[in-house]
């Protein structure tokens, strides 16, 4: 009694396309050319994901406020931290808004709860903005493009113009990465409404119609009256919690985008203030004796781990998993002479082992040759072996976890217990 719909289901790569289908929504993760959506494109069936239903389904609130604007961020690594620095900084303003999308919190729920926001700050996967043919942002940021996911795109052309769909029918602002062409590639190849701007952000001192860093300031050339010789001041980098590189970078291109909505500088500043980074991103876990104890367990593919490996000059690095196709020659050779050592575990663990065999020889490696759930322990004994006072040890995988963990956050919590373990029980093999 009451039940709802009578719901079929069809399971598996086999699933057919059931007789009178209207409109086909896929989740993200199915691949662009599996059989069902062929089936579609044959019986002039569209095929749209969730994303894209929720910008058909959008409507005024029910006290009359107009849909929300949306602020679109894409790119390969650090698009949840800024899309959290995003929301942070726009409810500084007095804005009513949300972090929704890839992040965690459906858009299509936001959506359809009537709730009257103002702006929402959206992430959106490659995968999403594949299936999101018709979504126009306000504005959109691409913070970066590196080869990631090509087992679903297909190639590395197919990925980069799926991520250069957030910049298609931008009413105001193109955010760029003045420090990645094809970011910038992709914003003069995009469809704009008349009258948008491409904005870049650049760790260096920013030219017109940028936003950059000038003497440990955060500051605005691009939405200030007179770009040629004023600049205003958004907030001090010590505003940036951590300020690693890439996340004051993450933290620019947040502030761009809430100013190309039109927030006052000061509340990009203490919306920088009250951002409270995720767990697993950059996580100070410990300082034992003088070694530091850092986990980036949400490092998944080389791009992040990059990154990572870049905020500290001495690291014994805990790195391995499920590579997805990914090769390590690039960060290994970039890394080289910041590596006092090298923990490997997981199953694709031989792949970063021989691109450090090519580009660190000198650089001792150990290789955690198990997957039970004491190999992370294990990992962080051997690491506190290698570490020397000064040093910090990243576990920052650049790989996926699924071979042993059930997601990144289960990793990065078995790294933390592992190093508390350490705290409590001091071996007499650390030296």
């Amino acid at each position: 009694g009451g039940a709802g719909p009578a719901v079929e289901v069809r399971l598996g790569d086999g699933a057919t396309l059931p007789e009178g289908t209207e409109l086909v929504v896929t989740s993200p993760g199915w691949k662009p050319d599996s059989p069902l959506f062929a089936a579609a494109e044959a019986a002039g069936v569209e095929v749209i994901g969730d994303v894209e239903l929720a910008w058909r389904l959008r409507r005024p609130a029910a006290d009359g406020t107009p849909p929300a604007d949306w602020l679109v961020v894409t790119g390969t690594n650090g698009k949840t931290t800024t899309v959290q620095m995003l929301a942070s900084i726009l409810a500084a303003s007095g804005a009513r808004t949300a972090a929704v999308g890839n992040i965690g919190t459906p858009i299509i729920d936001v959506v359809l709860s009537g709730e009257p926001y103002d702006v929402l700050a959206v992430e959106l996967s490659s995968y999403q903005l594949h299936w999101s043919p018709s979504v126009r942002a306000h504005s959109a940021a691409v913070l970066n493009l590196a080869p990631d996911h090509l087992d679903w795109h297909g190639s590395m052309a197919a990925y980069a113009a799926d991520k250069g769909r957030a910049y298609e029918g931008n009413r105001v602002a193109c955010v760029y990465n003045a420090a990645d062409p094809a970011t910038e590639a992709l914003v003069r190849e995009a469809d704009v409404v008349e009258g948008c701007r491409a904005i870049g952000f650049t760790l260096g001192t920013p030219g017109p119609s940028q936003v950059g860093v000038v003497e440990e300031l955060l500051v605005d050339r691009a939405f200030v009256a007179d770009r040629q010789r004023a600049a205003a001041e958004l907030a001090a980098v010590a505003d940036v919690r951590p300020a690693a590189p890439h996340n004051i970078a993450n933290a620019l291109a947040a502030a761009a985008l809430a100013r190309a909505w039109g927030v006052e500088p000061v509340a990009v500043r203490d919306g920088l203030r009250a951002f409270r980074p995720d767990a697993h991103r950059i996580a100070h876990v410990a300082d034992i004796g003088d070694v530091a104890w850092v986990d980036d367990s949400k490092a998944t593919n080389t791009h992040a781990a990059q990154a990572s490996l870049a905020a500290y000059p001495s690291i014994v690095w805990i790195a391995g998993g499920l590579a997805k196709g990914a090769t390590f020659d690039e960060l290994t050779a970039g890394a080289a002479e910041r590596l006092r050592g090298v923990v490997l575990l997981g199953a694709d663990r031989a792949l970063i082992a021989e691109a450090l065999a090519r580009h660190a020889p000198d650089v001792p490696v150990s290789d955690i040759d198990r997957t039970d759930t004491g190999a992370m322990a294990a990992a962080v004994r051997e690491a506190a072996r290698l570490a020397r006072p000064g040093d910090t040890v990243l576990l920052a995988p650049a790989c996926a976890s699924m071979d042993m963990f059930t997601n990144y956050n289960e990793r990065g919590d078995a790294f933390a217990a592992a190093v508390h373990d350490l705290v409590d029980a001091p071996d007499a093999d650390r030296n």
